[in-house]
């Protein structure tokens, strides 16, 4: 169309209209997708400004993720050391009941409800998974928390090993002995091929002058016996079958002198000879003291670890907050150099539809002038 002449002022408007219609389009397609810059062709420095602090906060918002399960690891972690520190109160609680009562047959039924307590500990400590990480469980459980993008920022939480409660690594907690005997007590005296005739005195552990005293399952005294030097052993038999409920017998080969029934304590002085009944680490008040000291030692154990944990729960949460602020940041800064003004860029609109209307207006008029011609003819 080269060979068509336009005069300067269609010219000039046809211009005017061509460059406010492309205005007009880049203003609407800003308007459309709320930036100023879709594209490197529209700003090239805020464009990869922009993409890079973009990727950034996405690259951020993946470790946010690692670090709330991080979060949840040691509040399961956590759970567990407060359940267990509950069930040490409670064999706490059990070592006290053995130590007001001298009833051996009880002590012995305390030291077993014991022992299920730190069966439960330990059951406690590898239920405290989450995600299959548990921090109790020891070797292999170990959690380290990425905070920035290279990995040069971390925090490494070692776990403990509370699955065996009797580890020195653990809480030193070991199952108390409890052993189950016939309802009559056995005094060992010595496997000898003599006869009952033989002397006690000639066994390790008898002396004359000695008194033996039995007393009952209630701690009532039900007799005594006096050793001189020609007791026997056979004498000694004979004057617990004397005894009121009491029947003994001495077998020689074994060295065992058996006598009952449930309950029944044998002592010398303060020294118990034999006892019928369980037989467990709660017979003696020092016992019970030993495993009250342990207790203690492994609840001092567990609120250090809660604290250990605690701390490093603070940190985790801390940078999770700062994470988020950072990433709100990043994504702030894209904006600033891609985002548009809606508010500008409506009025930028509404000022290129009226300069459209006053092109289009301003053409008629030159295409009229030329029409002038017409009316020579």
């Amino acid at each position: 169309m080269s060979d068509i002449t336009l005069t300067n002022a269609v010219r000039a408007n046809l211009n005017t209209l061509t460059s406010t219609a492309k205005m007009m389009s880049d203003v609407q397609n800003k308007l459309a997708t709320g930036k100023k810059v879709n594209s490197a062709l529209d700003n090239p420095n805020s464009f990869f400004t922009a993409k890079g602090l973009e990727n950034r906060a996405s690259d951020l918002s993946t470790l946010l993720d690692d670090m709330g399960q991080g979060v949840q690891t040691l509040k399961a972690a956590d759970k567990g050391i407060s359940a267990i520190s509950d069930l040490v109160d409670a064999a706490k609680a059990k070592a006290n009941q053995a130590l007001q009562t001298s009833d051996k047959a009880q002590r012995a039924q305390y030291a077993k409800e014991y022992n299920d307590l730190l069966g439960q500990m330990e059951d406690l400590a590898k239920d405290s998974s989450y995600k299959g990480k548990n921090l109790l469980a020891g070797s292999g459980n170990d959690l380290s928390v990425t905070f920035n993008e290279d990995g040069s920022s971390k925090l490494d939480i070692s776990a403990v090993d509370y699955t065996d409660v009797a580890s020195d690594t653990g809480l030193g907690l070991k199952d108390l002995s409890v052993t189950s005997s016939s309802s009559n007590a056995t005094l060992e005296i010595a496997a000898d091929a003599a006869t009952n005739g033989t002397l006690l005195t000639a066994h390790s552990g008898f002396s004359a002058g000695d008194t033996l005293t039995v007393t009952d399952k209630d701690g009532n005294q039900v007799g005594t016996v006096a050793i001189d030097a020609t007791t026997t052993v056979n004498g000694l038999a004979t004057s617990l079958n004397a005894m009121t409920g009491i029947t003994a017998s001495y077998t020689v080969a074994t060295g065992d002198l058996s006598f009952g029934g449930e309950g029944v304590t044998l002592s010398k002085g303060s020294s118990e000879l034999a006892f019928g009944g369980s037989i467990s680490d709660f017979d003696t008040d020092a016992k019970i003291e030993a495993s009250l000291t342990a207790l203690k030692s492994a609840q001092d154990t567990l609120r250090a670890q809660a604290s250990t944990f605690g701390t490093n729960l603070s940190i985790v949460e801390n940078r999770q907050d700062f994470t988020n602020s950072l990433i709100n940041t990043l994504q702030e800064g894209a904006g600033e150099l891609t985002l548009a003004d809606t508010n500008v860029e409506g009025a930028n609109l509404l000022a290129l539809q009226t300069q459209q209307q006053l092109a289009s207006t301003s053409l008629s008029m030159a295409s009229q002038a030329s029409q002038n011609v017409l009316r020579l003819f």
